[in-house]
């Protein structure tokens, strides 16, 4: 019994980490450019790169507009670029524009995000997979304690 409980603890633990959250995406294209952008939460990380080549543009000035704001990004050192907005965590879609300026070269590359209404993180729930696995494996070790226990008294008992 007690054999059988640990060995489906593994699985009743395991049982709880569910699939992971979606990701937030917004994707824009030029002749010439594309732009993926990633949310989580307030943040948007944004790999610029060419079309021709798929080699990342790291000399460019970006900027997003978003929601009717214009929002500046940094640029960081794999060269991707980094957003960060309280912008990104309202619900619903809005239209994102990616402006681009390398040179004397200026591109508005314009796509659409869409958040999701729920996107608070869930709240530990006390009746978890974990949790109920955790109650199996102790009520089966004290039953098997408890076996063990009365079969020693039995065999001490004189017939």
């Amino acid at each position: 019994m007690v054999l059988i409980a640990a060995g489906a603890f593994p699985l009743l633990v395991g049982a709880e980490a569910g699939t992971p959250p979606p990701v937030t995406r917004v994707e824009a294209r030029s002749g010439d450019l594309l732009a993926v952008g990633i949310v989580h939460d307030d943040r948007m990380a944004i790999h610029l790169s060419r079309l021709i080549d798929n080699a990342p543009v790291r000399d460019a000035a970006l900027s997003v507009l978003l929601r009717g704001n214009l929002h500046p990004t940094m640029a960081e050192a794999d060269g991707s670029y980094t957003l960060q907005s309280k912008d990104l965590t309202l619900p619903g879609s809005a239209a994102v524009v990616f402006q681009i300026v390398q040179g004397d070269v200026h591109e508005d590359l314009k796509g659409a995000l869409d958040v999701a209404a729920n996107t608070a993180k869930p709240t530990e729930d006390k009746n978890s997979a974990r949790q109920i696995g955790w109650w199996v494996l102790n009520f089966a070790v004290c039953i098997g304690f408890l076996m063990l226990w009365s079969r020693r008294r039995k065999a001490a008992e004189p017939d």
